[in-house]
């Protein structure tokens, strides 16, 4: 339909009209407008109208200008989901869209030649900054033609033109409707239907909110890593704990020892590293926690859940080992360490001295075995006080002094996650790395030790033999896993704190072969201080090498004081492992505090602190059974089952829900957008098949192989048993409890809902807008760009259900409009 044509005055008059519904550059009284233009299509509110022209009716003559572009009858017609303005002739479409932005056609109103966009649309835009809380708020008014950077093309005449627009506007001359000449019926009625505005609209983007102050919450608020070496020292920190000392000496001599490397390097490769690299590649892709990060497949939700779950247990009971550890450390710090001798309150008949114990032919004296070390009295009697319980179902009284060295590890855990990331990164400096000077000084002492050879030799003479036996395999497996933390959620929380391009996968490589290397290290200071204890004691290194709390509570504490200066080498074994357990007990709770509040960022987020304080009292409270007679056999229970078999369920499901239902290209293409090129062969074979086979294989192996817990000579009841497995299955149960949830918030057949469930959250993808290239374009919440939803319906195929909801309320608008026309 072409342009009407009409006289010299009907121009002079109505071109003020038609000019004031325009999108006004930023230089113009903004503060003025407070009406808000909705477009009927879609219900969003667009470029205010000014309060002294809404009486104007909604629709004028058209006028020919030379600035105009002829276009379809429609004056709702929305280009690439913008509407244009209401009081313009659908012949006169003075308005386009670019990036989200209005594209004003008018000479004096051009673009802004440095931004690629309409100045005119000075509407709220994100300003990130690294490491600061990040918000939406209108852009102050400036003036575009004198904006840095910003060149505007104007026509010849344009200026003089726009000028005498804005000289007619302030002048008054355009007035409004006079009651005499009231709008007609449909008038009326688009009159009323854009004084309604609905909001909020699940396709609202940032320019679509007119001068709203918005608050939305970008990654910089979770916090990041402060320095370079933060994330890698918090991971060597996380991997290397108590289990390098304790376990893996003794996993090592008790299976083949030197030919026990062979698998355990081997099970590193397989399961090992290409598990920690996915982890690692999981948390920096998104900046998520272990619970929001399922956005990547909301039907697996309840795998970050049973993720939580285990972590929680785990915490409980790891605390109350550094406990026992802290207990020790100011034991020694006396001249005399009280478990050197018998003859206190504590000991029994049992006890014999054994420190030089032998005569001149090396003959012992007595029996050993029908004697007890006072190191193992003082353990068992005064510190446990276990003779005051009568096993797991009447633990006794509280034990006041373990009580309060378990306050003092919470407050200690508080204050170093107080701030998050950002003190925690910074305790690493010294925790991660002054163990590893401790166990050089004690390596350097146990090696010089008379009979010292005789430890590292019985550590590592390789007995290939085992190899043949299944049982060597899984358990250099399980060593490999464990030892690492895969699936316990705190890899990817420390990578979620991480730039979208850091190196993770150099990371991977260092990471898990230090873990390796220190776990060798550790068995050479161990068993060198061993071979010393067994040739002073006359008794072959088996005898008196344990695993676990025994080693590190009995069997290391009784060597220290057959040395020179025994307290003080005492108080540095102890202090190497209170570094050590720190370091791990971080990113427990770091974990859970971080999993919570990107749940919930607004309730939580700035009340960070509050939070992982009732976290720490709930789990001290939890904890207290720990401190009782009969703690230990609890914590037996919850080192056996809560990180059992469910653990491996998780990985099993994490694995399999990455590689076979997000897909294993996929995320190979995420991990290229990220790091600059795509995991090889060797990353996607493991991915694919021998990863989960070999979790599977532990899996069967772990369940065939089932043996009740015990402590010593103690034998757990049959309830006790039950309380472990039901402890165990409930982190497993967690998986399809979240999968039931998430099909029931979706619509349409099983089937359908299943599809919808499995695939990614439209916001899915870099949690910065900058990072959002390729296919993740436009597809965050507050992103600038205009359709969202069309770019995710392209990338994935198919719409969720709240999509669904938004296409129905379109409809029906149209319906209604149809219907009033």
């Amino acid at each position: 339909m072409g342009a009407r044509s009409h006289s010299k005055e009907e121009e002079e008059r109505l071109m003020p009209v038609r000019m004031a519904y325009l999108p006004h550059c930023p230089a113009g009284d903004r503060e003025a407008q407070r009406g808000q233009v909705i477009c009927p299509r879609s219900r969003r509110r667009r470029w205010p109208r000014p309060p002294h022209l809404r009486e104007f009716p909604s629709r004028i003559p058209p006028l020919p200008h030379p600035f105009t572009r002829s276009g379809p009858s429609n004056p709702q017609l929305c280009v690439r989901g913008r509407a244009h303005p209401p009081a313009v002739h659908p012949s006169d479409r003075l308005s386009g869209c670019l990036r989200g932005r209005s594209r004003v056609l008018v000479p004096s109103l051009g673009r802004c030649a440095a931004r690629g966009r309409a100045f005119a649309a000075a509407g709220p835009r994100p300003t990130p900054a690294a490491g600061r809380r990040q918000r939406l708020r209108p852009r102050p008014p400036s003036r575009c033609a004198g904006a840095a950077g910003a060149k505007a093309r104007r026509p010849a005449g344009g200026a003089s033109l726009t000028r005498s627009l804005a000289r007619a506007l302030r002048s008054g001359e355009a007035k409004p409707r006079s009651p005499s000449n009231p709008p007609s019926k449909m008038k009326k009625l688009q009159g009323a239907h854009l004084r309604k505005p609905v909001t909020p609209d699940l396709l609202m983007t940032p320019s679509d909110q007119g001068d709203v102050d918005l608050d939305v919450d970008f990654a910089a608020d979770r916090g990041n890593w402060t320095g370079k070496l933060d994330f890698l020292l918090s991971c060597i920190g996380y991997c290397v704990g108590l289990g390098n000392v304790w376990r893996f000496p003794y996993r090592a001599y008790t299976n083949g020892g030197g030919a026990f490397l062979v698998p355990y390097f081997l099970m590193l490769a397989i399961c090992g590293i290409p598990l920690f690299f996915l982890e690692l590649s999981l948390g920096q892709f998104s900046s998520l926690g272990p619970l929001a990060v399922w956005k990547i497949s909301p039907l697996f939700k309840g795998a970050g859940a049973a993720m939580l779950l285990i972590v929680g247990l785990v915490a409980i009971y790891y605390n109350m080992i550094i406990a026992y550890v802290l207990f020790y450390l100011f034991a020694s710090l006396t001249s005399t360490l009280p478990w050197e001798h018998c003859g206190n309150w504590w000991n029994t008949d049992l006890c014999l001295e054994h420190r030089g114990s032998k005569n001149g032919n090396g003959a012992l004296p007595l029996n050993l075995t029908s004697t007890v070390s006072p190191s193992e009295e003082y353990w068992s009697r005064y510190v446990l006080h276990i003779q005051g319980s009568r096993g797991i179902g009447s633990p006794g009284g509280i034990r006041w002094n373990l009580c309060l060295c378990l306050l003092l590890a919470w407050v200690i855990v508080f204050l170093c996650i107080l701030k998050g990331v950002k003190s925690s990164g910074k305790v690493v400096y010294f925790t991660a790395t002054f163990p590893y000077l401790i166990l050089l000084m004690l390596l350097v002492r146990g090696v010089t030790l008379p009979g010292a050879w005789k430890g590292v030799q019985f550590y590592l003479t390789p007995q290939f033999h085992h190899l043949l036996s299944s049982k060597v395999w899984i358990e250099a497996a399980l060593q490999i896993f464990y030892s690492l933390g895969v699936g316990f959620g705190g890899l990817l929380t420390f990578a979620s704190y991480n730039t979208f391009h850091q190196n993770i996968y150099r990371d991977t490589f260092i990471v898990t072969l230090g873990n390796a290397v220190t776990s060798i290290l550790a068995g050479f200071a161990i068993f060198s201080v061993l071979g010393y204890m067994s040739q002073e004691l006359g008794v072959p290194v088996d005898q008196v090498a344990k695993a676990g709390p025994g080693l590190a509570f009995v069997v290391y504490p009784q060597a220290m004081t057959m040395l020179p200066l025994s307290p003080f080498w005492s108080f540095l074994f102890f202090f190497m492992l209170l570094t050590l357990g720190l370091d791990s007990q971080f990113a427990f709770l770091e974990t859970i505090v971080t999993a919570v509040t990107d749940e919930f960022p607004y309730y939580l987020r700035p009340k960070k602190a509050v939070f992982s304080g009732l976290i720490c009292v709930a789990m001290y409270l939890m904890g207290l059974v720990l401190t009782t007679d009969g703690g230990m056999y609890w914590l037996v229970l919850l080192d056996d089952y809560s990180a059992s078999f469910g653990l491996m369920v998780v990985v099993i499901t994490t694995c399999l829900a990455v590689t076979r239902v997000y897909g294993i290209q996929r995320f190979c293409r995420d991990i290229h957008m990220m790091l600059g090129f795509k995991p090889g062969l060797y990353f996607r074979a493991c991915w694919l098949f021998l990863s989960p086979a070999t979790l599977l294989a532990l899996l069967v192996y772990s369940i065939v192989k089932y043996q009740p817990s015990e402590y010593g000579s103690y034998r757990f009841p049959a309830w006790a048993e039950l309380l472990g497995i039901l402890m165990g299955l409930l982190s497993c149960l967690m998986i399809p409890a979240g999968m039931l949830v998430a099909v029931l918030r979706e619509e349409g057949s099983l089937w359908e809902r299943l599809q919808q469930a499995s695939r990614p959250a439209m916001d899915w993808g870099p949690s910065l807008e900058e990072n959002r290239t390729g296919m993740y374009v436009a597809t965050l919440a507050g992103s600038q760009s205009p359709k969202p939803l069309m770019v995710h319906m392209r990338k994935y195929g198919g719409i969720t259900s709240f999509e669904n909801t938004a296409m129905e309320v379109d409809r029906e608008i149209a319906e209604e409009e149809e219907s009033m026309m």
